[in-house]
């Protein structure tokens, strides 16, 4: 799965995995706030998306975290890194 062609062609949902007050300082435009503690219980949730879900942090370990769980749970996924990564791919959309 190439998550940087996924990114700049708008295929799926970006999922930002960092805290409310980090999400609240800067983040990819159009992505949703479901921080990792709360990814659990909210899997119903996610699965509605459109998949894949890109999902992302600050530097990309919690959004592993998050990629990992999706994954066990079947949901179509990769890890976008970075929030600021995502960013800057969504800023080179084709």
């Amino acid at each position: 799965m190439n998550t940087e062609k996924i990114i700049k062609e708008k295929q799926g949902t970006i999922v930002d995995v960092r805290t409310r007050e980090e999400y609240t300082g800067g983040s990819a435009e159009g992505s949703i706030n479901i921080p990792l503690q709360e990814i659990s219980q909210r899997m119903e949730e996610l699965n509605k998306f459109k998949q894949p879900i890109i999902l992302c942090c600050a530097s990309g370990v919690r959004s592993e975290q998050a990629t990992r769980l999706l994954i066990q749970n079947g949901i179509e996924c990769c890890n976008g890194g970075s929030w600021l990564d995502v960013n800057f791919f969504q800023s080179q959309s084709l």
